[in-house]
């Protein structure tokens, strides 16, 4: 059976539509027009052209090739893969429905599938790096056929989507005929992978601590071992007596954390008269987690792998000579590619 991915919106703006919906979307924009009644895809290329005048023939042909397979190839029962723009992380849906289009439904969500989601925020850093490159690409709707990824990732599924085997199934050395990958996104999947072969365990604090120190904190590390929920305190200041005095726990499981360890850093705020806190989870964070944020808004702050590689990012230079010995990185300037979809 193939496997698909599907987008989200360019800033994974529809990713919350998808999830509470149990579906996926076409997203393109003043697309009202019943895909399945095009017979074939130079028919389908001559409405895509009607709708949309102002668009290059190449982009006409583009949308075409990803819209002609959500009506016309996907089936129930194949799977597919759901990239988040929100967190590192992908979801895994089951096509349970046809094609359906709905011409009186809200801009752009005139085109869908019903679907089951088989797993939900599975870690981006979890895939073997030749499916994670097959998934990079720029492309919105597409099948991905490279490096036997359908049976591979079903065989992630039955072993509880936990960490692959760590091994490619073909070398990773360039992007399929006509297809952009998202070189960013894939920079970020290399730094979060030799972020976790360097900095397991305890020292994956360490490296808080040192983003810490470079943003111009003082800051006490707990040593290993029991840490009573806190990891790391942080002030600015000369001596770190500065405000905000910042409480940090440091999560570097791969399994999401819940509202549990949320309470406990709120609990060891308030033991050392904290101002404020800090969640540091590489595995991310379950929904439950995610509903609180309103409520502890002025409180909390709470950081993904996604966000405490933004924060290493921006502050690398000053980072600790050690830190940079283990986690050696070069700034490169790319051309922006746009996603090719409406």
């Amino acid at each position: 059976m193939p496997l698909w991915m599907v987008r989200t919106g360019r800033h994974g703006e529809h990713e919350k539509r998808f999830v509470d919906t149990n579906r996926i979307y076409v997203t393109w924009t003043n697309l009202n027009y019943d895909l399945s009644a095009a017979g074939s895809r130079q028919e389908l290329r001559h409405v895509l052209q009607r709708i949309y005048p102002d668009k290059s023939e190449g982009h006409i042909a583009q949308n075409a090739r990803q819209l002609w397979p959500f009506a016309h190839e996907m089936n129930a029962s194949d799977w597919v893969a759901v990239p988040s723009k929100a967190k590192p992380v992908i979801n895994i849906a089951e096509i349970t429905g046809g094609y359906v289009f709905d011409p009186s439904a809200d801009d752009p969500y005139y085109h869908y599938r019903e679907v089951k989601w088989v797993a939900r925020d599975v870690p981006r850093s979890n895939f073997d790096k030749d499916l994670l490159y097959s998934l990079g690409a720029f492309t919105t709707i597409c099948r991905i056929e490279r490096h036997d990824a359908e049976r591979r990732i079903r065989a992630m599924g039955a072993k509880g989507w936990g960490v692959a085997s760590g091994t490619a199934a073909g070398e990773v050395t360039e992007a399929a005929p006509g297809e952009e990958i998202d070189l960013e996104q894939l920079a970020m999947d290399q730094i979060a992978e030799l972020i976790t072969r360097r900095f397991s365990g305890h020292d994956l604090a360490r490296l808080v601590e040192a983003v810490l120190r470079a943003q111009g904190y003082v800051t006490y590390l707990s040593p290993l071992g029991p840490d009573k929920g806190i990891d790391i305190l942080a002030a600015p200041g000369p001596l770190g007596f500065g405000q905000p005095r910042i409480c940090v726990q440091v999560k570097s499981g791969d399994s999401p954390v819940d509202t549990p360890t949320l309470n406990q850093l709120i609990g060891s705020m308030q033991n050392v008269h904290a101002d404020q806190g800090l969640l540091v989870s590489w595995g991310g964070f379950k929904s439950s987690v995610d509903k609180e944020l309103p409520v502890q808004f002025f409180r909390v702050r709470l950081w993904n792998q996604a966000d405490l590689i933004r924060e290493l990012l921006s502050v690398y230079e000053q980072i600790d000579p050690d830190i940079k010995a283990d986690l050696p990185l070069r700034r490169i300037w790319t051309a922006t590619v746009q996603e090719d979809s409406e």
